[in-house]
């Protein structure tokens, strides 16, 4: 089986060499279950267990690793190669760690189903995750056949800042510009809550039903997780396709990926009249009254939420915020007595 359709590259083989044992052979995890693993080797697909050497690392779908047969039919994962384009989520709890989700994406599309309203705040955060991780981020709305006006969702999605795809996979509409992301040795996953379509929109991809696929309740068009676990499936002509499950909460672990995710916020910053406005109630913000007001208190809460995971994990940061807190305070409150005296002298 050769693994250069799935994207070992020349880079990751020399880290493979690095680690100086000739016995370990390349692999990439193509399923992640609690403590055993599914890896596709050279010489075929493989169940996968973590040898001690791992030292407390835990591999996740689409990450390269380097081990060997056990002698017992299955393979010993012994070291996990370099990340990229590695997509990570808040881990539910106070603490704010980081959850790697699945690593080596290419791209990374934002699935979100037409047979109910669009949540445009979900999508952000899931672009946000896609920029902070190095994949390209791509808008997929699905069961466009189940909407009265896909293309009014398409122009409603569009603000966003990346590539909007319009799909069915019940009538096969919108499939071409998937595939085309999905080239030899590209990886495409696909992330989005449970009910989106996104198994479907995997087997419609695939050419064949691999994939579960369930229907969603009635009353709130949710799914009930017909993907149990992130899994990775080869392409026809290349490439590979994640499918993760339902993800019920995407929460940031940094400001890694707003300021692509929110480009406008961005450019318009470096016109405010202090640096590090937060774009809330400082004078001589830029920003503020040029951005759409819904927009704009979106960028508000995942920029709080991502630096409040970050403090939590570095005291230092923590300080900083504190203090810059103060700042804004205090140049609102001044502005706020200045413009109090002003009027009181008449000016």
């Amino acid at each position: 089986m050769s693994l250069e359709p799935l994207g070992w590259k020349a880079s990751l083989q020399k880290h493979l060499d690095d680690l100086d044992d000739p016995a370990l052979e390349p692999a990439r995890v193509t399923r992640q279950e609690r403590t055993r693993w599914r890896v596709a080797t050279r010489e075929g697909e493989r169940e996968a267990r973590a040898a001690g050497r791992l030292r407390g690392q835990r591999p996740v779908t689409g990450d390269w690793v380097a081990g060997r047969p056990d002698g017992l039919g299955g393979w010993a994962i012994h070291a996990l190669l370099p990340r990229r384009g590695v997509i990570a989520r808040r881990a539910a709890g106070a603490e704010g760690e980081e959850q790697v989700v699945a690593a080596h994406v290419d791209a990374l599309v934002a699935v979100a189903a037409l047979d109910a309203p669009l949540n445009l705040r979900r999508l952000e955060r899931v672009l946000a995750l896609a920029h902070g991780g190095g994949a390209q981020p791509v808008v997929a709305l699905t069961k466009a056949d189940a909407c009265a006006d896909p293309e009014a969702a398409r122009r409603e999605a569009e603000p966003l800042g990346a590539p909007v795809l319009v799909t069915s996979a019940r009538a096969g509409l919108g499939l071409e510009g998937l595939r085309a992301l999905a080239r030899p040795a590209r990886t495409l996953a696909l992330v989005g809550p449970s009910g989106a379509g996104k198994s479907s929109l995997a087997n419609a991809l695939l050419g064949e039903d691999l994939l579960a696929t369930g229907e969603v309740r009635e009353g709130d068009r949710k799914g009930r997780h017909t993907t149990t676990w992130r899994e990775m499936v080869p392409l026809p002509g290349g490439g590979a396709l994640l499918d993760t499950p339902g993800l019920r909460e995407v929460g940031l672990v940094g400001e890694e990926g707003l300021a692509d995710a929110f480009e406008e916020v961005d450019a318009l910053a470096t016109g405010c009249r202090f640096r590090d406005c937060a774009h809330g109630t400082e004078p001589g913000c830029a920003v503020r009254g040029a951005v759409e007001p819904a927009r704009l208190e979106a960028w508000r809460k995942l920029r709080r939420e991502a630096l409040r995971a970050a403090a939590r994990r570095d005291e230092g940061l923590a300080r900083r915020l504190r203090e810059e807190a103060k700042r804004s305070f205090g140049r609102a409150h001044r502005e706020a007595a200045h413009n109090v005296e002003r009027k009181r002298r008449g000016g």
